[in-house]
């Protein structure tokens, strides 16, 4: 992205952190800060999300401030944008930049939608964390809210900003017009929790009480004879029989309230009495013990450890995600490297953050680029027109070919003719591709997938490391194929090296990275419900699908791109895991977490429901004013004391209006519900419809939106097979071909996907 010109308007986390994924692929990014600098400079993650960058100090409130802002927005190609004042928006607003920019992709990345609902319009996880729905879809012992210990929705708004505008400069490419790009925190939380945004109209909704370690009994933390963790990660029914054996408890199977179907073991009046079986198993024999023999049998396990070690460890190392850089006003960083790694152009980690200012100059020869082009506005996305084959199984690796589809592409999932086994409980990341079962094994088959590589743009797989060598379906055998096509890989550790063949489900590395041990605190470790590495990992994959479609767009060359979930599990946990001399030490969670102090944290009121504040101390104030407090009390157990009582007698409409009356930033806690009757979310299109059987389900709608080439169908998921007659009719096979390798078992020719409601597993 060496000539691709970045304005990074924004402060915080989201928008910087959004820029510099994009730095670290040769982007000049110029950051324009006011005269008091970022507010987010003394924490410790700006020293990466701000990673080399150019800073420049701009004072809107005066005419020659307004001057240089203009000259910046007149030569951009990307404006990254969050909140903007009153006189910065006069120069630097949506309008005002495409009005004298035509050519300019505008990247809004606003705290929630078009408003913010909070008084203050901070950036703040907890509050959009309530806002949305998902702090009551935590997993917990008693059902209520739970605050993150890490604000991976924020890291999720980064990545999936800078996909969403990665995709519109793909698109420019064609058209040569730019677009208003808008990702907001609400977005983030679709990306990041579709599955839990899947609303039956007709299903009460119910507590989250389920423990911390998630409904099923064989995909959870548990407590060995040493007194160590492990987690068991048995998601598929192949590994979950396998761990029954190697556990001695086909018993448990056997018992008719169970059937013989793991399934039932989730249901509530079955999982706490089967948990408690596999508790005693487990605690009979110390955790390396178990880990050994669970590893013999090749069923997926592995340690709960703490953070502290994870980015100095052996596993990082093996996916270089560890950098080191100098700064002239920190020391000595440690930070995760970048977790997208391009074979050809891969990604360069060294320029520290800069002074405020230290970069008068930068961006001052920019001069606008004439881009001339044509209205073209399809309704398909800006990625109308790239062809994707998506091999993926369980969830990163076909999510990611969800949101390519999103973004426009003509996705197609190439399974086996029986199909992805998870594909049913896993519908909601399969959306909007075609479907196409095909027997790779056998030699017509692989004829049939290379015919379809011809056609392709991208052949994205997660398989094991070693795979995809075995099927001949590598980068190497691909460019034979065709010589510039983009192979994307999603693996847990590497394509290579000592850990590459681990089994790496999410909770593994939730596990393994410390996530489990910091959001428990002191008390158990706690498996995140939002799958956080595989969602991670999967909008990361669309950003490197879409570097290297904008590297071949300019030179005509494919090139291999790689991910692994280990390197997601630092990304994810940046700033709480950079090393820097002076650092405070990263917030730890505990029993039923809901905030590390009274100002941040969840209130329950009067009518059962709960209010978050995230309020600073300079809002203090406003709490006298709300008439919560009489007085200011003495140290934190008092505040929290004190409000607990005051908030503890209001109905949450009302504290929520006497907290934002005055000026004091407070969410409501809100159940998913709700959220489908926000007026606000359907004008975004957070919701769409999807019919089943027992009728409509609501699904996530638009992940983000595009002013000029925006999708405007709804996302539903293909059958096993569903469309391998017309995807094969249009590589050039006819009818009697088709229906000749379908009566040998190579292919199926399926009907479209049956919906029905499953319990949650997680």
């Amino acid at each position: 992205m060496g000539d691709v010109r970045v304005l990074d308007l924004t402060t915080d986390l989201a928008g910087p952190m959004a820029a510099m994924l994009l730095a670290d692929f040769g982007a000049e990014v110029v950051k324009v800060e006011p005269p008091g600098g970022d507010p987010a400079r003394s924490r410790p993650g700006f020293a990466m999300w701000n990673r080399a960058k150019q800073s420049v100090i701009v004072d809107c409130a005066t005419e020659a401030g307004r001057a240089r802002l203009g000259q910046l927005v007149g030569g951009a190609d990307l404006i990254v944008a969050g909140p903007l004042d009153a006189q910065a928006a006069g120069v630097a607003g949506a309008a005002q930049a495409l009005a004298s920019n035509p050519a300019v992709v505008y990247l809004s990345m606003p705290r929630v939608l078009d408003e913010t609902p909070w008084a203050g319009g901070a950036e703040s996880a907890g509050l959009l964390w309530a806002h949305t729905g998902l702090s009551l879809r935590q997993s917990s012992f008693e059902g209520g809210p739970i605050d993150p210990v890490f604000p991976y929705m924020l890291y999720m708004h980064a990545v999936w900003g800078a996909a969403a505008a990665m995709a519109a400069l793909v698109e420019r490419e064609r058209s040569g017009l730019g677009q208003v790009v808008t990702v907001g925190g609400v977005h983030a939380a679709m990306v990041a929790a579709s599955a839990s945004l899947l609303i039956d109209p007709k299903v009460p909704e119910i507590k989250a009480n389920y423990g911390p370690g998630g409904p099923h009994p064989m995909y959870t933390r548990y407590r060995c004879g040493d007194g160590e963790w492990l987690f068991l990660a048995t998601l598929t029914t192949k590994f979950q029989h396998r761990a029954i054996e190697v556990l001695g408890l086909g018993d448990v199977l056997e018992d008719e309230r169970i059937g013989g179907r793991v399934e039932a073991m989730l249901l509530p009046d079955n999982r706490a009495r089967v948990r408690q079986r596999f508790s005693e198993v487990f605690a009979s024999k110390p955790r390396d013990e178990w880990l050994a023999t669970l590893r013999e049998a090749d069923v997926p396990a592995g340690p709960v450890f703490s953070r502290e070690g994870w980015l100095d460890s052996e596993r990082i190392a093996a996916v270089n995600m560890r950098a080191e850089i100098e700064d002239p006003e920190r020391g000595r960083v440690v930070m995760p490297a970048s977790s997208i790694n391009l074979a050809s152009t891969p990604a360069c980690v060294g320029a520290p953050a800069p002074r405020p200012g230290e970069h008068p100059e930068a961006g001052a020869t920019w001069a606008p680029r004439p881009r001339p082009g044509s209205e073209d506005p399809r309704g398909r996305g800006p990625l109308d027109g790239v062809r994707v084959l998506d091999l993926g199984t369980i969830l990163a690796g076909p999510y990611a070919g969800t949101l390519l589809a999103e973004l426009g592409a003509d996705v197609i999932k190439v399974e086996t003719p029986t199909g992805d086994s998870w594909r049913e409980r896993g519908m909601v990341y399969i959306r909007g591709q075609r479907g196409v079962a095909i027997d790779l094994r056998a030699p017509e088959g692989l004829e049939a997938f290379y015919a379809l590589v011809r056609s392709a743009d991208v052949v994205l797989d997660n398989y094991r490391a070693g795979v995809v060598g075995r099927l001949t379906i590598d980068h190497a055998s691909l460019c034979e194929v065709r010589p510039d096509v983009i192979t994307v890989s999603i693996t847990g550790f590497g394509d290579s090296g000592p850990f590459s063949s681990e089994p790496a489900f999410d909770p593994l590395l939730q596990a393994r990275s410390g996530m489990m041990a910091a959001q428990g605190g002191d008390s158990e470790p706690v498996l995140l419900t939002v799958a956080v590495n595989d969602v991670v990992t999967a909008a990361s994959a669309v950003l490197g699908t879409l570097l290297a479609l904008f590297h071949r767009n300019a030179t005509g060359e494919g090139q291999h791109v790689w991910l692994s979930l280990a390197g997601t599990a630092a990304l994810a946990q940046c700033e709480e895991i950079l090393q820097m001399e002076g650092r405070p030490e990263p917030q730890v969670g505990g029993r039923d977490f809901i905030g590390p102090s009274a100002l941040e944290r969840s209130y329950a009121t009067a009518d059962e429901g709960w209010i978050r504040v995230a309020i600073p101390p300079s809002s203090l104030p406003g709490l006298l004013d709300a008439g919560l407090l009489e007085a200011l009390p003495d140290g934190d157990g008092e505040l929290s004391a004190a409000l607990e009582a005051s908030i503890g007698g209001l109905a949450r409409a009302s504290a929520l209006e006497r907290l934002t009356s005055a000026g004091v930033p407070a969410a409501a806690v809100r159940r998913l519900r709700e959220l489908t009757e926000d007026p606000a979310y359907e004008r975004a299109g957070v919701f769409n419809t999807l019919e089943r059987q027992d009728g409509p389900t609501l699904a996530p709608g638009r992940y983000a939106r595009f002013s000029r080439t925006e999708r405007r169908d709804t996302l539903a998921p293909p059958g096993v097979g569903e469309h391998t007659a017309e995807v094969l009719a249009e590589v050039g096979y006819d009818r009697e071909a088709v229906e000749d390798l379908a009566a040998r078992g190579i292919v199926t020719l399926g009907s479209p996907m049956v919906l029905r409601a499953m319990v949650a597993y997680r």
